[in-house]
């Protein structure tokens, strides 16, 4: 069982590194994707890692744009393209920590074959808040003065927007752990609908739902398992997971997740460390 783990990033490179070192396995390779706005350098220290590789074709990430699914389509592409064959590639963010050992997951992964483990709730009747974030338009993928006010007048004159083709909208949490088979899919889908392509580019945060609605309208519908084996807590409110501290420690180790999001070493490192010292 070969595993790929996916990492978009664009700070804290002290922390990725950390992050890259708990992940490393024989059977495992790591991709890392940077925000393009941000400078190479102080994350250069990775490419004395072996088994370590950077995407090169990135792209400049804003939160909730449509150039977050850009970043995730282009590296997923390179891994695929890659001279390497793996069976499940994982995405991660670079505030994510895994919360059980590298062979633990390898072996789970190994016992379940050709899944696709992603949030993906019914947006009708279990996730509503998706609706809006098709249903309007939004520019925030396009970087041009006074664009909150054309997207205003937008929605104004025109009427509501629906899912081209008539398709199921689900989805909650971008962060997945996908078999080739589906990524595959995922990547042909993809070439072959520009239309799908270009609606999805006027919609909000689409990033946590574009893969998950592909799949569910595919005939892999059945290989999904709405688990995406990360430990998040969302109770803060917002739109913004709760950053995670040594008061959350005992929940880490109850959840028996493979991930938990998000972490900030440098606020709260002691929470890192009864990671590495009770789970890990």
């Amino acid at each position: 069982m070969k595993l790929a783990h996916l990492i978009l990033a664009h700070n804290h490179a002290e922390q990725l590194e950390r992050l890259v070192n708990k992940l490393a396995h024989p059977d495992a390779d790591v991709y890392v994707h940077i925000d393009a706005k941000v400078n190479l350098r102080p994350f250069e220290s990775l490419k004395r890692f072996e088994k370590v590789y950077f995407i090169t074709n990135r792209v400049k990430i804003y939160w909730g744009a449509f150039n977050m699914v850009e970043a995730t389509v282009n590296s997923l592409e390179q891994i695929i393209s890659s001279k390497n064959k793996y069976d499940y590639i994982n995405l991660l963010s670079g505030h994510d920590y895994p919360i059980q050992p590298a062979t633990a997951f390898i072996n789970y992964l190994s016992d379940n074959p050709g899944k696709a483990f992603m949030s993906a709730l019914l947006a009708e009747t279990h996730c509503r808040d998706l609706l809006p974030r098709v249903q309007k338009y939004y520019l925030d993928n396009y970087r041009f003065p006074m664009r909150y006010r054309a997207q205003r007048l937008l929605n104004r004159i025109l009427p509501p927007r629906k899912m081209p083709g008539n398709m199921v909208l689900v989805g909650r949490s971008q962060w997945f752990t996908l078999s080739v088979e589906s990524v595959d899919y995922i990547l042909k889908f993809w070439d072959a609908h520009p239309s799908f392509r270009n609606f999805m580019k006027f919609t909000w945060g689409p990033d946590e739902f574009v893969f998950q609605t592909i799949l569910y309208n595919s005939p892999l519908k059945d290989k999904m398992v709405n688990d995406d084996l990360r430990y998040i807590d969302w109770t803060a409110g917002g739109k913004n997971p709760k950053t995670l501290t040594m008061d959350d420690a005992d929940k880490l180790l109850e959840s028996k997740k493979f991930f938990a999001r998000k972490f900030d070493m440098q606020r709260h490192p002691d929470v890192l460390e009864y990671i590495d010292k009770h789970l890990l």
